[in-house]
């Protein structure tokens, strides 16, 4: 049995990964935005404020432009070493050069304030433009392809410098035998032999190396479980009172479902 590695402040990274699994971003004065329930330690003093924190105004004006998920984010500020994580998917930073990169919501974890976040006119996607570095998660690692693509939507991840795709049904498929047994009994769901997102033109695409989506939760919501605070607690069927509710920033059912 191997001796496990022990990390302190001075060993840890920065702004890199600790494992394949956990990112360490070092803040030294300078702001990062981050999503909630991603931070999973720190060393040194770091503060997170909401946002639409009145000191945090200026900021969030030029950094952060997309109502609908404010309330998933916080500003993390001041001096150390953060640990960033989301339930031992893969994680890995990236960098954008005076680029434009879309990516689904709940995969980003976290990015520089010289970068701006857009809302996406894709349902569920946001988009990065300028220049700095962001952190994301995928289920599995990431694969780089390059138009023209066709791509299951539960494997997008996201893409970079090209157009927003279009939606492209496979005729054959939906009129064949398989396509005929899900009209009748409604077994079998959408797939992506049926419905594919298309990409056309220069850029990059972003897969995950599996057709099924990181799962779905609350943004920041502690673990349904007795002994912890503001869980659920030992033996009742009932969410505590103050737990977070479903905001609306958040992915549905329906467009997790089909990717959207």
């Amino acid at each position: 049995m191997s001796t496990p590695v022990i990390h302190d402040p001075h060993t840890l990274p920065s702004d890199d990964n600790v494992n394949a699994y956990t990112f360490c971003v070092e803040l030294k004065g300078a702001p990062w935005f981050l999503q909630k329930g991603k931070m999973i330690a720190y060393y040194g003093r770091i503060e997170f404020n909401g946002i639409g924190h009145g000191r945090l105004d200026r900021l969030v004006r030029t950094a952060f432009h997309s109502p609908l998920h404010a309330s998933d984010w916080v500003v993390a500020e001041g001096s150390g070493k953060m640990l960033l994580a989301d339930r031992a998917f893969d994680v890995n930073s990236y960098d954008l050069d005076e680029g434009n990169l879309t990516i689904r919501s709940g995969n980003l974890l976290a990015y520089q304030p010289t970068l701006a976040l857009k809302q996406s006119i894709v349902p569920g996607f946001v988009t990065l433009i300028g220049t700095g570095k962001f952190v994301a998660a995928s289920n599995g690692p990431v694969v780089f392809m390059e138009p023209p693509l066709r791509v299951d939507p539960q494997a997008l991840v996201g893409w970079a410098d090209c157009p927003s795709p279009c939606h492209h049904y496979d005729h054959a498929y939906l009129t064949g035998v398989m396509g005929g047994v899900r009209a009748l009994t409604g077994i079998g769901g959408s797939s992506g032999e049926e419905h594919q997102f298309e990409f056309v033109g220069a850029g990059t695409v972003l897969l995950q190396s599996t057709e099924l989506l990181m799962a779905e939760r609350n943004i920041g919501g502690p673990p349904a479980q007795a002994g912890v605070p503001g869980g659920q607690p030992h033996g009742s069927g009932q969410a505590v009172q103050g737990a977070v509710p479903r905001l609306p920033g958040q992915l549905g059912d329906l467009q997790r479902r089909f990717g959207l």
